[in-house]
């Protein structure tokens, strides 16, 4: 017999509900099985994935959102990168002391993550203050290749408020690519187009039910593809994104309290002073850490973001223990949304001192998620046009900003991070063969199961 093979598919945001829409995906694991799965807390992308490759908590493996603050660089962090960030033995490397070949597709943790071939979004930012869209792969010759055969991967269409189905496709077919040319034992892709309409518009708003006939077409080919040379298919989805109507902005509040500190940067704006505040909020979707340099202050701020309308719950160190979330990269506090909110992470209180990278899309430099990224700003008029003469300025060599981002959160209308009430549009598993059906519904279960099913024990 053929030795197995396998390709995981992340899409995330698919849900047992979102599946009724998906036929071709549907037809796939009609002969497996299929249905709500627990993830993990917080429901993140980051959180979750690294408890896919670990089989552990976030207590355990450190990964406590896509986020935290580096308490020794006295900097918040957000979608790094490093597979040394992530404590413990990943499939990865369990895989490979077997003998198989695998490959991380935009999985998460994808620099040095083990895996025979990766792929990853890497932008180039010359010295000129440009960004340029690029890949990191793994071996680095892998990105000639995918390139020559289906062009640059469309950086600006990933995320941003162009982010939609040509970024989808572009991982989809890279997939194919590797697949093809290198046949690796065991295949993770990450396909996060759910995330883009979804968190727009709600998971019921007609543009989002188009989203995931979209998804069932390119991810659909892809997983065909994946079965007729043999590969078994196990789909994953981290979170369903539910429905919000509230932002909420607990910086502000802990600002207005003085318990958050901020200085101007004359060429840049406010930004906030983490070491010397006696609190502050990373906010991450419907969950957000709270720091607190001062252990006599934990109380007071806890009743503090209670009172604020929105805030469902604040756990304790006591109670982060109890979930799994308990490390030393979480906060003091960890606050989670009711189910119709989510947190902000606006700390200023002057949109005036706003800094100059709330107005774009900055990932990296923004000190929380900012699902705001995602529109254009409604009050910008001719939004084509300064697109356009933006573009042009970065094309002749000058420093730009693509200033398009509204500072207004309420535009949001979906999120997730907090435990789905309602399983079918929670997290979802699926599969082509029933034995890849984790026994206890939980995602933590899976990395085992593939282990066994991969190497026939």
């Amino acid at each position: 017999m053929a030795p197995r093979k396998l390709l995981v598919a992340d899409l995330v945001g698919l849900t047992s509900r979102a599946l009724e829409n998906a036929p071709r995906i549907r037809n796939i694991i009609k002969n497996g099985f299929a249905g709500p799965m627990a993830s993990v807390f917080p429901e993140v992308t980051c959180t979750a994935q690294a408890s896919f490759l670990t089989g552990a908590p976030p207590s355990s493996h450190g990964i406590v959102g896509n986020g935290w603050y580096f308490r020794d660089l006295d900097e918040v962090l957000f979608w790094r990168q490093s597979r040394r960030l992530v404590g413990g033995e990943t499939i990865f490397d369990t895989l490979r002391k077997a003998g198989k070949t695998t490959a991380n597709l935009f999985g998460w943790y994808n620099w040095n993550s083990g895996a025979d071939y990766c792929i990853t979004p890497k932008p180039s930012y010359p010295a000129d203050g440009a960004k340029y869209p690029g890949i990191h792969t793994e071996p680095a010759e892998l990105r000639a290749a995918v390139e020559a055969e289906i062009g640059e991967f469309p950086l600006f269409d990933f995320w941003g408020p162009r982010a939609g189905i040509r970024s989808t496709r572009w991982i989809a077919n890279s997939a194919r690519h590797v697949i093809a040319r290198h046949a690796p034992d065991f295949v993770f892709c990450y396909i996060p187009h759910l995330d883009y309409n979804h968190q727009r518009f709600g998971p019921d708003d007609p543009r989002s039910l188009a989203a995931i006939a979209e998804l069932d077409a390119a991810a659909g080919e892809l997983l065909e593809f994946a079965r007729d040379r043999n590969y078994d298919i196990l789909i994953l989805s981290e979170y369903g994104i539910t429905d919000v109507r509230r932002p909420v902005m607990l910086n502000r509040a802990l600002r207005s309290q003085g318990l958050l500190r901020a200085r101007v940067d004359p060429h840049v704006g406010e930004l906030p002073l983490f070491g010397t505040s006696r609190a502050f909020a990373v906010c991450d979707h419907q969950i957000a850490h709270v720091y607190i340099n001062d252990p006599r202050d934990v109380a007071g701020v806890r009743d503090l973001l209670i009172s604020q309308k929105g805030v469902e719950r604040v756990l304790d160190a006591n109670e982060q223990k109890e979930i799994g979330v308990a490390h030393a990269n979480a906060g003091e506090l960890v606050a989670i949304a009711d189910a119709d909110s989510w947190f902000a992470y606006n700390y200023w209180l002057d949109d005036a001192l706003a800094p100059d990278f709330a107005r774009t899309v900055d990932i990296h430099r923004k000190p929380g998620y900012d699902p705001a990224e995602l529109f254009v700003d409604p009050t910008i008029q001719f939004p084509n046009a300064r697109a356009a003469w933006t573009l042009l300025k970065k094309k002749l060599g000058f420093r730009y900003l693509m200033k398009m981002i509204p500072l207004d959160p309420s535009m949001v209308r979906g999120s997730h991070g907090r435990t789905a009430s309602d399983p079918s549009r929670g997290a979802f598993a699926g599969g082509s063969d029933a034995r890849l059906a984790p026994p206890g519904r939980s995602i933590m279960e899976l990395k085992s199961i593939i282990e066994s099913f991969l190497t026939n024990k």
